[in-house]
């Protein structure tokens, strides 16, 4: 059961962060014992089983949080377009980003309906306790980003993200898997929207190459796309926010639909043809749900 709304927001809040740290920690002893005998018994029949068995108590640790987290007052969810979702298939999933909230409630909404989602992360992630060794037993991507200046001083490191994010992909091939992508690459802000002179009112430019490389490598079991789009009309609540119970409205619009037959199986680092129409498809996508975020502002 939600925590009571009686109780002040503040006293909800570290109520809700106990429990959460507590739950985490609790789960993540199976989680960690199974993920050693997956590491240690090198049979990829044993390691597609240790596989199942990580992902059901992920969606059960995203469902037993949706049970106790404070409870938003108007949740307005509806799938906008497109056929029904099916867990024996892959999905890209994608959201535009403007909360940690947006994870929460990405998981809540799609938990057991979709394969579990999988995040692309930052490598440096990997090192928050105890949560990111978890993210490590789920075969979440880790990827090391380099920035503009550090590259131009070490350009032998250019690409190497991507290869990282290949060889990340080649750990979905035994099991349906939901890759989740923020388009965006990072938290909308009003500063970033300014320096990046978005063209989108609501949103950044999307970044489409990983997205390109999900495609390339595993386009033979990620054909649809799954593209949420989380409107808070107003003020975007942070994460301490959703955990007080602060965050009192948000709609989420689910369209579903097919992944062009031409974005699949091609070489996004070597085929430039590919990179245009990769980004020119990302660029519709992103009109389609400024769109929509008007609607919901």
């Amino acid at each position: 059961m939600p925590l009571p709304t009686v109780l002040p927001p503040v006293v909800r809040g570290v109520i809700a962060s106990l429990i959460l740290g507590g739950f985490t920690a609790l789960i993540a002893l199976p989680l960690f014992a199974i993920a050693l005998l997956k590491l240690l018994i090198p049979l990829r029949p044993w390691r597609r089983l240790c596989s199942t068995a990580l992902n059901g108590i992920a969606a059960a640790w995203i469902e037993v949080n949706r049970l106790w987290m404070p409870r938003l007052d108007g949740v307005d969810w509806h799938v906008a377009e497109g056929a029904a979702v099916d867990r024996r298939n892959g999905y890209l999933v994608t959201c535009n980003h403007q909360s940690w909230a947006d994870i929460f409630i990405a998981q809540t909404v799609l938990n057991r309906r979709l394969p579990q989602l999988k995040f692309f992360l930052k490598q440096e992630l990997i090192w928050v306790p105890v949560i990111g060794l978890c993210w490590w037993a789920l075969d979440f991507p880790f990827m090391k980003r380099y920035d503009r200046a550090y590259l131009k001083k070490h350009p032998e490191k250019i690409g190497k993200d991507l290869e990282t994010a290949r060889a990340a992909c080649e750990k979905f091939r035994d099991l349906p898997v939901s890759l989740f992508i923020f388009l965006e690459g990072t938290r909308f802000s009003t500063a970033k929207h300014t320096k990046q002179k978005s063209p989108y009112t609501h949103l950044l430019k999307p970044k489409t190459a990983a997205a390109g490389l999900v495609f390339g490598n595993l386009g033979q079991q990620v054909k649809t796309l799954v593209d949420l789009t989380i409107g808070y009309h107003g003020q975007v609540p942070s994460f301490w926010d959703l955990l007080c119970g602060r965050a009192r409205q948000v709609s989420v619009v689910v369209a579903v639909r097919p992944v062009p037959a031409t974005l699949l199986g091609r070489d996004y680092t070597a085929d430039s043809a590919f990179r245009t129409e990769l980004n020119r498809w990302g660029n519709e996508l992103w009109e389609e749900k400024d769109r929509r975020l008007e609607n919901i502002f």
